[in-house]
């Protein structure tokens, strides 16, 4: 299953032209500053936007040059940033409109078990305009799922949301994918969403598509848009298990098993680690009679010099995982560093993404 498109679309001081393959499933972020056509794209994909070019979802054309579905046959749902509920109706109420929108035969998705999963229940004879932001966030997911949509589209779901309304519904999104069993493309100017959320990560600015990554792939781009306060950074995914009694945590991930320090909340499943280049040391062997207790075997990928005599190292772990290293170009040369160098990292601190 994949995803191919093309759109061009001029408009005065802007120009739309990206051209992609993706496969059709998990989440895809679209990534850039205010302006570069992350929200223009998510609209042509929806025949909200009249473009030029083709959008094909697996089998199904849904736009060539001669073909051009319109927005209310394609089958899709649409959360915008913010939720646009029908204020005269009950939560209920809008829930069945999004469900009344299919034939029964065409219907993919259980009505009970979306309004249990996101938590709707207690809510359904509420009328919108008496519902938090968070709550109405939740009821217009609610109302695109239940169209049984082949895609979902999210234009930062999260942007108009106070703190407190973030927490409850990123836990939603993570699982949304996989709940829809549908593509989710995802539109965010925030970092920390793509980290949590991403699967695979669209790099936009000024009308185009400058990389077309996976999460791992676009974090190890040297100055990549993604990282925070100017710092590469790399995000394992793996199984968080229980707590052991010394308060330790256990993560296991393809490159072998990383220990977690302090108190977590989260349960035990599927997680994702924050690593810092700045976390990392490398070291040419194992070392023994030291307070850094995830040491993993590594090879020196690439290495990249920045600023102020410093090298930045991607390093890649057994399974494939890359994390970054920030070493000073005196280390780099000491321990004679270079591309295809065996080593091990030494990471100091790992953070649980949440």
């Amino acid at each position: 299953m994949s995803i191919q498109a093309a759109f061009t679309l001029q408009r005065a001081g802007f120009r739309l032209e990206v051209d992609f393959a993706l496969p059709a499933t998990g989440v895809t972020a679209l990534f850039g500053p205010s302006g570069c056509g992350k929200t223009t794209l998510l609209r042509a994909m929806a025949g909200l936007e009249r473009c030029a070019g083709y959008f094909r979802l697996d089998d199904q054309c849904w736009q060539n040059d001669k073909v051009f579905m319109p927005t209310h046959k394609r089958r899709l749902g649409y959360v915008f940033q913010e939720a646009s509920l029908f204020a005269h109706l009950s939560v209920q109420g809008n829930l069945d409109y999004g469900w009344r929108r299919l034939p029964a035969e065409q219907r993919r998705t259980d009505k009970d078990e979306i309004i249990d999963w996101l938590g709707l229940r207690s809510l359904l004879r509420q009328r919108a305009t008496e519902l938090s932001g968070g709550q109405r966030q939740r009821v217009a997911i609610g109302r695109a799922l239940l169209t049984s949509p082949r895609l979902l589209l999210l234009d930062e779901p999260l942007s108009a949301l106070d703190t407190r309304a973030k927490r409850e519904i990123l836990p939603l999104l993570e699982r949304l994918s996989a709940q829809a069993r549908v593509p989710v493309f995802y539109v965010t100017h925030a970092p920390e969403e793509v980290e949590r959320l991403a699967d695979r990560v669209l790099l936009m600015d000024k009308g185009r598509i400058t990389h077309n990554d996976s999460l791992q792939q676009a974090l190890a781009r040297p100055r990549s848009p993604l990282f925070r306060d100017d710092e590469a950074a790399a995000i394992l995914e793996g199984r968080l298990q229980q707590t052991l009694a010394d308060g330790r945590r256990p993560f296991d991930c393809s490159a072998g098993r990383l220990w977690l320090a302090g108190a977590h909340t989260a349960g035990a499943g599927t997680a994702r680690l924050r690593v810092l280049a700045s976390d990392v040391s490398v070291a040419l062997a194992p070392v023994p009679d030291i307070s850094i207790l995830n040491q993993l075997p590594a090879r020196v990928l690439s290495l990249t010099p920045s600023a102020e005599g410093r090298v930045l190292l991607m390093l890649v772990l057994r399974g494939g995982q890359q994390i970054p290293a920030q070493l000073s170009a005196y280390s780099v040369g000491k321990l004679q560093l270079e591309a295809g160098s065996e080593c091990y990292a030494l990471i100091k601190a790992v953070a649980l993404v949440d």
